[in-house]
């Protein structure tokens, strides 16, 4: 029992830090973008507690998935296919195959747009850059490397907003009670469901129980309970990074143009309206940022790609095989081909979060009983307030996201 007692390290927690900022990278892709763009244009600071709810919903869910790829040793889409059923499992790869999908479609266009913002490309050219630079990136360079270089990324964009605050001067009296005071009506709950179900995606919970697989975190039940520590606190970290970007961009929103009278509901226009109301510099790092997190979501969900589809076919994820290398960019096909065939951004953009709205009550229920499950987790299984936690949770997103599909088909919003 003494690696239990272990005292806390510093030096250990940088060394476990990494895994967590990967999936925050996903969920401050061009979906949330626009969702958090049209919220603070529409409705000024009110929305920024659903930032706060959804990241600490979040932090339950991907603590989850990561606990359960330390324990089994094994990702999600592997315990799925080998815990379930033939046909169950074969369902489920399927529809994160698709979610996988919708996810590129999403990332493809955020980094299409930037480039297009910053250097006056045609989206269609963007968009197939931005594959180069994923699928360049996943084949030619090792795990660590790419966290750095994810981690990299998000210090740029986080650093653009910090700058783009600082330009808008935001009221602080005003914005501070909106992060944690909830504040709805009819108006805004459309957009509000929009917020709070970008941010729960599914790629990003099958990616966590993978990534998480650099780290060494030993062989006995004692040795993992003495290390999980830090995997709370990469996941709690990254986290909280991601719900200072995401609440970043309602506040830059709401400051410029919901203070102007100017409602915003695709990200070329905010672009357009941004500098000439806060400034070139602030339509430059709002286009840099962009790309930066085009290209960077993009990234993380091609590693989600190869082990969604490695894991569920049952073969091992080796770079040097061929089932790998035609796993990163397999997706983007269809994806380059939805976004050639249609002018309207903001509309691809809604249907890549309908995609993921249907897909995720498919991952959150699996995940929920292979951690619930005693032969397989031990005395890592989900305990009564975690499992009802987590239940509350999916429920609660399962069923925003369900409204948010049925409004979007019915015209709503």
């Amino acid at each position: 029992m003494a690696a239990t007692r272990k005292a806390f390290s510093f030096k250990t927690l940088l060394s476990f830090l990494g895994p967590g900022f990967l999936i925050t990278v996903g969920f401050i892709d061009p979906g949330n973008w626009a969702t958090n763009i049209e919220g603070g244009s529409r409705f000024g600071y009110d929305l920024l507690w659903v930032i706060t709810l959804s990241t600490i919903m979040l932090i339950v869910i991907q603590n989850m998935a990561a606990k359960l790829g330390i324990v089994t040793g094994k990702s999600l889409a592997v315990n799925i296919r080998e815990r379930f059923s033939a046909p169950a499992s074969a369902f489920l790869g399927l529809t994160i195959v698709l979610a996988c999908v919708a996810t590129d479609v999403a990332e493809l266009l955020g980094g299409a747009i930037g480039f297009h913002l910053l250097f006056g490309m045609p989206l269609w050219s963007g968009a197939l850059l931005t594959v180069f630079l994923k699928v360049f990136l996943v084949v030619s360079q090792r795990y660590h490397r790419i966290e750095a270089i994810i981690m990299g990324f998000l210090a740029i964009i986080g650093l653009c907003y910090l700058v783009e605050i600082i330009l808008v001067r935001p009221d602080w009296r005003v914005l501070a009670p909106s992060l944690v005071v909830p504040r709805v009506d009819r108006s805004s709950i459309y957009v509000a469901m929009a917020i709070l179900g970008a941010v729960v995606m599914p790629h990003n919970i099958f990616l966590h129980s993978n990534v998480i697989h650099s780290r060494k975190w030993g062989i006995t039940g004692d040795e993992k309970m003495a290390l999980l520590r830090y995997e709370r606190l990469d996941t709690l970290f990254a986290m909280l990074m991601g719900w200072a970007v995401n609440a970043a961009m309602i506040i830059v929103a709401a400051a410029v143009f919901f203070r102007h009278h100017v409602v915003i509901d695709n990200i070329e226009q905010a672009s357009a309206t941004l500098s000439p109301l806060a400034g070139p510099l602030a339509g430059f790092l709002f286009a840099v940022a962009l790309v930066f997190a085009g290209v960077g979501s993009s990234l993380t969900s091609s590693m989600a790609e190869v082990n969604v589809i490695t894991g569920f076919l049952g073969k091992p994820e080796d770079p040097r095989t061929l089932l790998y290398k035609i796993s990163v960019f397999v997706t983007a096909i269809p994806s380059l081909m939805i976004i050639l065939m249609t002018t309207d951004t903001f509309r691809i953009l809604i249907f890549s979060q309908v995609v993921l709205s249907i897909q995720l009550p498919f991952t959150l229920v699996p995940l929920l009983i292979l951690c619930r499950d005693k032969n397989l987790m031990g005395r890592f299984r989900s305990g009564r307030p975690e499992f009802a936690a987590a239940m509350v949770i999916s429920a609660i997103v399962i069923i925003l996201n369900i409204y948010l599909l049925y409004s979007t088909l019915a015209g709503g919003g």
